[in-house]
């Protein structure tokens, strides 16, 4: 008996790892079909074409656009003919009593007489139609509909056009840190080209050992920044990638260069211009004033009368016996109209009309504010930006004359006739002409950015 339950339990056993190994080598193609982690290597204009498809914010913006059409439809559908059926059955377990006057009786009576009248089973089947004929606040709703619309797809454009500056800001922000990455390379290159010759001067006995430390403190600091300038770099990616509506899993590489944005032409325009005009937010305030107006011609048109004709037909089914409730119909129908007018409305409607024409005025003042304000933008951003430019290109001879200055300050130490203090201080200030340089590129390019947003020049 052990001997059988032995041989049972191998071949369970057997049987459960020739079902695993089967599961294991199903699963491989299943594994292998497995999409690999997602590559893109765009340029600005391609990420901000990723960003209008995939940013949740431009997708909800679209959503509303969407709704607000629908919106429309609805509205016109209030004007359109309205068709309802109806259906009723009574089961009346008691019939209602009514009292007669006993004066009817032939001969009369003194006290009521007790009637009931109908049957126990009653019906009624129907159909009505009314149509809207007039009515005022209807059809200035429809215009105001239209108006709203209208408001729903420029507000989808603001989002669009926020969305492309935020994406071309950390897309800068990238080519920025990259740019800052490549100079510490290229400056830790020569470093630690000069620390390994001082290290060996140092070795022979030409050199302190004080000069290789000063170096070597040097080389450590640098390859320190070195590592906070690619954990920078990391963060500006994952944050273009969150811009764009990227998973942050995915792998993006800019492949557009610094110095072609740069020579990008900027347009510089006259103080007194009417660049405001092509700004989104004006727009908005144009079609908020519209609304605004509409409201007042609304709120006018409750003066007027309502008229609704209507038509209608039923059938009335009457009996006493269930069976044959349906074999005779007493059938009737109308047509006619609805007339009405709210007269006296306690001066609601009064207050109603003054407060949509102080509307107007709000809205009106908010865009001279706008006007005001966007003139000032522009102006401002002008300054900010050629006083940039001016920077850029000021620390830019620095950084050429940082490096020109190492490079005579190692050849005079290479010779013995410079000091290795000279050297390091060479190197502390070439440092400090990159660090000088990249935040003068990276204002540089944003307000660039600020200013094409000041002009109205960013569009999608």
């Amino acid at each position: 008996m052990k001997t059988n339950n032995s041989i049972s339990n191998i071949f369970m056993k057997n049987r459960i790892c020739f079902i695993i190994s089967l599961l294991f080598s199903a699963g491989g193609p299943l594994l292998a079909q497995v999409p690999d982690t997602l590559n893109y290597k765009f340029s600005l204009k391609e990420a901000i074409d990723y960003a209008v498809k995939h940013q949740s914010a431009v997708l909800n913006a679209t959503i509303d656009e969407e709704i607000a059409r629908n919106d429309v439809k609805k509205t016109v559908g209030t004007g359109l003919p309205q068709v309802s059926a109806s259906y009723n059955f009574q089961d009346y377990l008691k019939l209602p009593t009514t009292l007669l006057p006993g004066e009817f009786l032939s001969p009369p009576s003194p006290t009521p007489i007790p009637v009931k009248f109908g049957t126990k089973y009653n019906s009624t089947a129907g159909i009505e139609l009314s149509q809207l004929i007039f009515d005022g606040t209807f059809f200035v709703g429809l215009q105001a509909s239209k108006t709203y619309k209208e408001l729903s797809v420029r507000a989808s454009t603001r989002t669009k056009i926020e969305t492309v500056v935020a994406v071309t800001k950390a897309y800068y922000s990238v080519l920025v840190n990259r740019e800052q990455l490549k100079l510490i390379d290229a400056n830790l290159t020569q470093l630690t080209k000069s620390f390994n010759e001082t290290e060996a001067m140092f070795k022979n006995g030409f050199v302190e050992k004080i000069d290789a430390d000063r170096l070597q403190v040097l080389k450590n600091n640098l390859e320190t920044e070195r590592e906070n300038a690619i954990r920078s770099l990391s963060i500006n990616t994952d944050l273009l990638k969150f811009q764009m509506g990227m998973p942050v899993g995915a792998v993006l590489v800019p492949t557009d260069q610094i110095n072609d944005i740069r020579s990008e032409a900027v347009s510089i325009v006259p103080a007194d211009s009417t660049a405001y005009k092509k700004r989104i937010e004006y727009a908005l305030l144009e079609t908020q004033r519209k609304l605004n107006l509409l409201d007042v011609k609304r709120y006018k048109s409750a003066y007027l009368p309502t008229l609704k004709g209507f038509a209608s037909a039923s059938k009335n089914f009457q009996s006493d016996d269930f069976s044959s409730h349906y074999d005779q119909s007493f059938p009737t129908s109308v047509i006619g109209f609805t007339l009405s007018w709210n007269l006296i409305s306690g001066g609601q409607r009064i207050y109603d009309v003054r407060n949509a024409k102080l509307s107007v005025r709000k809205t009106e003042n908010s865009m001279l504010d706008l006007k005001n304000g966007i003139a000032n933008e522009i102006s401002a951003s002008q300054k900010l930006y050629m006083n940039s430019q001016r920077s850029v290109e000021n620390q830019e001879r620095n950084l050429r004359l940082a490096e020109e200055i190492l490079r005579v300050t190692r050849i005079k130490y290479g010779q013995g006739v410079g000091s290795s203090l000279e050297v390091t201080t060479a190197e502390t200030s070439l440092r400090e002409a990159q660090n000088n340089y990249i935040t003068a590129l990276y204002n540089l390019l944003i307000n660039k950015v600020d200013l094409d947003k000041a002009l109205g020049n960013i569009n999608y």
